[in-house]
């Protein structure tokens, strides 16, 4: 065993003597070349250096690391103009269609082209077009024969593509490099403008829309179908109420023919923005005019008269608010401070273990499985929810400590839980905002939504400015509104609509007492 070590020493030694020998060539190459800056820069040494004696015989001046060397020009530093402040451009085009940017410095940049086009506006369609259209997206066009060739022209420039839906917007989006940009806005304006909807192409979303809606009832997370029922109880019928995925009795009706006649309404310039991050302002309005200014779309001209203006109605929920009052930005520090989450979790900061559904519920009620606030906002509405879960025999008991928590929301929030929400709030938002295609989700959706955009520290400065009294006023608001309820599972147990209406209207949120006589 000690030969072997021994060996093993000899020969790493011989390793680093030849690895040191080539380090070695190239420090010597390099002090040559830097010998010969420094004698045209400075022929004779500086007053009072001392030059340094190497094994070669040469010797070189010691340079000052912190006296400017003589002969070299004053360097120019990039200065910050008053305008730069104002980072998001926003460029409106002769037929309406906003051009929104962003610069972000690097070699990649996200464009895509939102539309205000969503589940919300099917009220006079059958429910599931914009479901459809989300998965015929970036399909064969005009100018590509399949999505293969529009997967191997993105290839070239480094490109991947995706198109989401929700309730009130229709994104398509493409991250490539910068310099790929023309092709790019070119792409996107043929996938969304001269989308060819064959007849194979609207099979076969028929059949990715019935699977996804076979897995979306056998996957163990209940949380896609709960904020669909959420979304139904509380806006019943009406707007974002309306069914996100196409009904199972839907999927044969939507052909082509109707496609369009969908397309025709909401697929308008006046209803559009391309939204970049990471591209020159001046560049990207320039390829907006090419390719997107005199396009007639596959469907002829746009008909925006027939657009859909319903106001979301509230049918009963656990709030309505407006997203562009004053109330938005406490509700969102109202969520944060309510936080949450599953009964198994590591912890650690950053988690919200401090937040109040942690401490109040599931610390102290070990059957617990989950206890999660969400917030839900749209532009002219929107909704705090409370997802919990527990086992069927106790559902009485977890509504009733839910009930709770939402009458307890009324009260005056502590100093230190109100900034520590504070403080998570804009941690987040600023977190989130280091990603690029986070920067274009929120470019384009707050142009499309208001025409403009709040920089993040407009934001953060209206999260500071919330006070405990913003709290307690929009909760009181909140829960003036009936409250609309989704269940799932084992329902015995689950009081009537009637308790939990009479649970948030008391003083203490406790339900009705129920007196059996055999259990």
């Amino acid at each position: 065993m000690k030969h072997v070590t021994a060996r093993s020493k000899r020969v790493a030694t011989k390793d680093c003597r030849s690895q040191l020998c080539f380090s070695t060539a190239l420090a010597t190459t390099f002090m040559a070349t830097f010998k010969r800056k420094c004698a045209s820069l400075c022929p004779t040494p500086f007053e009072g250096q001392i030059c340094r004696q190497y094994s070669s015989g040469s010797a070189y001046p010691s340079v000052s690391l912190s006296t400017p060397l003589p002969g070299i020009p004053k360097p120019v530093f990039a200065s910050v103009d008053g305008q730069e402040k104002y980072e998001t451009k926003i460029t409106t085009l002769e037929n309406g269609l906003k051009v929104a940017s962003q610069n972000k410095f690097g070699q990649f940049c996200t464009v895509g082209i939102l539309v205000n086009s969503g589940s919300r506006h099917e009220a006079k369609y059958p429910s599931g077009i914009a479901h459809f259209l989300e998965k015929l997206s970036f399909s064969s066009t005009a100018q590509f024969e399949s999505k293969d060739e529009i997967l191997l022209t993105l290839e070239k420039h480094g490109g991947i593509c995706d198109c989401q839906t929700s309730r009130d917007t229709t994104m398509y989006a493409v991250s490539a490099e910068v310099k790929g940009l023309d092709t790019v806005v070119n792409l996107l304006s043929d996938a969304v403008l001269q989308p060819r909807l064959l007849d194979e192409e609207i099979e076969m979303t028929r059949m990715a829309v019935r699977f996804e809606l076979e897995d979306l009832n056998m996957r163990p997370d209940p949380e896609p179908l709960l904020t669909e029922m959420i979304h139904a109880a509380a806006y019943r019928g009406n707007t974002v109420g309306l069914p996100r995925f196409c009904p199972p009795e839907n999927v044969e009706k939507i052909d082509r023919k109707l496609l369009h006649k969908y397309l025709q309404s909401y697929y308008c310039p006046q209803r559009m923005v391309l939204a970049g991050v990471g591209v020159e302002h001046e560049q990207l309005v320039q390829c907006a005019r090419k390719y997107l200014l005199n396009v007639k779309p596959v469907w002829g001209a746009s008909t925006p008269a027939n657009v859909d203006k319903s106001v979301a109605q509230y049918t009963g929920g656990i709030l309505s608010c407006l997203s562009h009052e004053d109330d938005f930005i406490p509700f969102a520090v109202l969520n944060m401070m309510m936080g949450g989450g599953g009964s198994f979790s590591a912890g650690g900061p950053g988690k919200g273990m401090f937040t109040r559904l942690y401490l109040n519920v599931l610390n102290r009620h070990h059957w617990m499985y989950n206890a999660t606030s969400y917030h839900h906002s749209y532009e002219d509405s929107g909704l705090l929810c409370i997802h919990a879960s527990a086992d069927p025999r106790q559902v009485r008991e977890m509504v009733e400590i839910i009930t709770r928590e939402f009458i307890q929301m009324t009260g005056t929030a502590g100093e230190m839980e109100l900034e520590r929400a504070k403080t998570q709030l804009k941690s987040m938002l600023m977190m989130n905002l280091e990603s690029r295609p986070v920067i274009f989700e929120d470019v384009g959706r707050q142009v499309l939504a208001t025409g403009k955009r709040k920089l993040p520290h407009e934001l953060c400065e209206l999260i500071s400015n919330v006070t405990a009294s913003d709290i307690k006023r929009v909760t009181t608001k909140m829960l003036r509104s009936k409250p609309a309820v989704a269940a799932l599972g084992d329902l015995t147990e689950l009081p009537s609509y009637e308790d939990i209406q009479a649970a948030l209207s008391s003083k203490d949120g406790r339900l009705p007492r129920i007196y059996r006589l055999f259990r």
